[in-house]
């Protein structure tokens, strides 16, 4: 066997051994061509086609590589060591390709001497150049400052592929937003990228991210944002090549002699008014019910139904009120809308089952799911079920699996990609979670209808209240085909965005409001439920990429967004990191913890307060945690106000400071600091071992809300910080109505 995938996995930061790299070659550019093989081939060569001879070059050995992986902890090591494994490949490097030129090769080899008992077929190429092009290729409000001259286009003599352009950057300057990012708030001098990728932990280091967008704001001297229009992979260069440019380079498809192929909207005025005009064009958060705001518990190992009302006890036995609870671990982790050990006759047609459908043995995990929704809701709990868009095909599907998987690709709901024989069939997911499992179109609305209502008796009869929209990063590979045409380039970031919209109407239908829980999204994901910054170890360094993610991406117009306390991953938190980062989720939109699967083995990693409690020996723990969810409660109304406020407004409750203060130079020195809703400034402790915290204040009047100390604004605040409180300041005017809240 003989493998060569022109575009590779669709991995967008690794090159494959079997691929092309670059995908597109470039005149003057290096062009490396691979293979992988089967072990019985031990010498490849390549045939080159320039149209008049064809050139024969030897490929040399390669290690394998395969979507980029290596092996890491936690509950992808066993799919990531399995794909790092080394394997055979070659590989062969041409340099000097004609611009504009048309070329086709292909590969032979075999065992030995016999080099050419194995060919794959003939691929076909173009060879494209960069050269400069009007500046009206690019559609740019005037406010956005296109550079004269800066335009660039990537052209294969028949396609632009890209399109390159710079925008002005002023001195002072600052650009925040892009979506979700966990490395910084002021974003010039970095380059980045938009793509929705799944970034297993260490997110702030690798600068990747679920919920990316082409959209930022620029704070200071004339004050303006831009939204570079377009699903498709954008790269930026913010002054980290030349300070005084902000280079956008975009993928596009257009003739070469197109017109406006790329466009960049601009918008003047204050940071609200930039938010206000971006939600305005790509769409607005809607309020959620209160309960939302209330605190979100769960655990990976939370996997019966046992277990979760152990849970719910404990947290009424500790007196720490809980608001929702979400089971990732309930279904049969085949169909992902079955409960396990659910007994049932499989549905040939794979229509939408209902309760009556189902028996639940007393013995099984559980035994009455109805029964346990039904006692949550009577303690005020609502309840929250985990899914994964995509159809598992490993092992081979049997049952209900098999009939869902038959019927999907007859009624041609799934998203397609081409095969060996260019014949499109199921497209097969290429990452590492669930692998070569089929996935639904959820972008199509019928599609998405067929796929949730097999979960509408989950809502209708067992009265669920939302959906943990988990793994929306699966779709890789620019040729993917999705069901109105669009190819995998221009639809693969708009999926998370379609899928959290899905589950939102599946609860809209069935009268409920649309409570979905995602880590992945994109432009337009503002109008669609709850967020969570992804998987994360627990440490010091993640607690602070967390809250740069939360202010990043609220800055671009999520408005409910949480994340993991003190982590979900690896070894427990400390006591103190623990108890700093619940103080500092107390006064973020979405206050939860989870924590990973451990298989159970002793002693248990769950994140609950009482674990934590008992793994570290410290009794600060459990009553900082009573106090500061008993705050959150208190909370809750004031949180509800202010989220009809900034929805109204166009504006977000949780705000880094320059929302309000853009001219206050001084605010960007402490960059983890925020508003919460109107009234209320947060600066958390995020340093370990620190025993006092120095806030730096805007102007105004503000009242330490712990203390209930008045102090003047515009300067700095230190404070003596014990480990269960976040230094907050309320607004002098508005401290009499919140008063009761912070010291009751």
């Amino acid at each position: 066997m003989i493998r060569h995938s022109p575009f590779g996995s669709g991995h967008p930061y690794s090159v494959d051994t079997d691929q092309r790299d670059p995908v597109d070659p470039v005149a003057g550019e290096p062009l490396t061509l691979g293979v992988r093989t089967s072990a019985e081939v031990d010498t490849v060569a390549l045939e080159w086609d320039d149209g008049s001879t064809v050139h024969e070059h030897p490929l040399t050995r390669t290690e394998r590589k395969s979507r980029g992986q290596s092996v890491d902890g936690g509950h992808l090591a066993s799919a990531q060591a399995r794909l790092a494994r080394a394997a055979r490949g070659f590989a062969v490097t041409l340099t000097d390709l004609e611009r504009h030129r048309a070329y086709r090769y292909r590969f032979v080899g075999g065992p030995g001497d016999s080099s050419t008992s194995q060919r794959t077929r003939w691929f076909d190429v173009r060879v494209a150049a960069w050269r400069s092009a009007p500046d009206d290729l690019v559609g740019a409000d005037a406010q956005a400052g296109l550079v004269p001259g800066s335009v660039e286009v990537l052209d294969d003599g028949e396609r632009l592929l890209r399109v390159r352009a710079a925008l002005a950057l002023a001195p002072g300057e600052r650009v925040a937003g892009f979506g979700e990012r966990f490395d910084a708030l002021d974003h010039r001098g970095a380059e980045l990228d938009s793509v929705v990728f799944e970034q297993y932990k260490s997110q702030g280091a690798e600068r990747k991210t679920y919920l990316p967008m082409p959209f930022a704001r620029v704070v200071g001297g004339r004050g303006w944002g831009f939204h570079v229009r377009t699903t498709r992979r954008v790269w930026f260069d913010v002054g980290a090549s030349t300070p005084d440019r902000l280079v956008i380079e975009a993928e596009v498809d257009a003739p070469s002699d197109g017109a406006g192929v790329l466009e960049v909207a601009a918008y003047s005025g204050t940071p609200h008014e930039v938010l206000d005009a971006f939600l305005g064009e790509v769409g607005r958060p809607e309020q959620l019910p209160d309960w939302v705001l209330r605190l979100w518990a769960s655990g990976n190992e939370w996997n019966t139904q046992a277990e979760v009302m152990r849970q719910a006890d404990a947290h009424r036995e500790h007196d720490i009120p809980v608001g929702s609870i979400v089971i990732e671990a309930w279904s049969d982790e085949s169909t992902f809308h079955i409960w396990r050990d659910a007994q049932y006759t499989p549905r040939e047609d794979a229509g939408p089952m209902r309760l009556a459908d189902f028996t639940f043995p007393a013995e099984g995990a559980w035994p009455d799911p109805k029964g346990m929704v039904d006692e949550l809701h009577d303690r005020d709990v609502r309840l929250v079920l985990w899914q994964i868009p995509l159809l598992k095909m490993r092992p081979h599907p049997r049952g209900q699996l098999r009939h869902d998987a038959d019927a999907a690709k007859d009624a041609g709901v799934l998203i397609r990609e081409p095969g060996p024989d260019g014949r499109l069939r199921p497209y097969r997911n290429r990452g590492w979670w669930f692998p070569l499992g089929l996935m639904p179109d959820l972008t199509d609305e019928r599609a998405a209808e067929w796929w949730t209502e097999k979960r509408r008796y989950l809502v209708d009869e067992l009265g669920v209240d939302g959906f943990k929209t988990d793994g929306g990063e699966h779709a890789w590979g620019r040729e993917l085909e999705y069901l109105d045409g669009r190819r995998g380039d221009e639809a693969n970031n708009t999926f998370p965005v379609a899928y959290a919209k899905a589950y939102g109407d599946l609860l809209r239908r069935a009268g409920k409001a649309p409570v979905t829980f995602s880590r992945a999204g994109f432009t337009g994901s503002q109008a669609h439920g709850a967020f969570w910054a992804g998987d994360e170890n627990s440490t010091w360094e993640a607690f602070r990429w967390s809250l740069f993610a939360g202010l990043n991406a609220t800055a671009s117009g999520i408005l409910y967004w949480g994340w993991d306390v003190a982590g979900f991953s690896g070894e427990i938190p400390t006591a103190e990191l623990y108890l700093r980062s619940m103080a500092a989720a107390a006064f973020v939109p979405i206050m939860q913890y989870h924590s990973e699967f451990n298989h159970h083995r002793s002693p248990s990693r769950d994140r609950t307060p009482w674990n934590i409690a008992e793994r570290t020996g410290d009794e600060r723990v459990l009553p900082g945690v009573r106090r500061l969810v008993q705050l959150r409660e208190r909370l809750v109304p004031y949180l509800s106000v202010e989220t009809a406020w900034a929805i109204g407004s166009g504006t977000s409750l949780m705000r880094p400071l320059f929302f309000d203060w853009p001219d206050d130079e001084r605010l960007w020195s402490a960059p983890l600091q925020w508003m919460l809703g109107r009234s209320i400034l947060v600066s958390p402790v995020t340093e370990e071992g620190a025993t006092s915290h120095t806030a730096t204040l805007p102007a105004g009047e503000w009242v330490h809300a712990f203390s209930g100390e008045t102090v003047s604004g515009g300067a700095t605040h230190t404070t003596e910080v014990p480990w269960d409180e976040a230094p907050v300041y309320v607004r002098a005017d508005d401290w009499p109505r919140l008063r009761e809240v912070f010291r009751p």
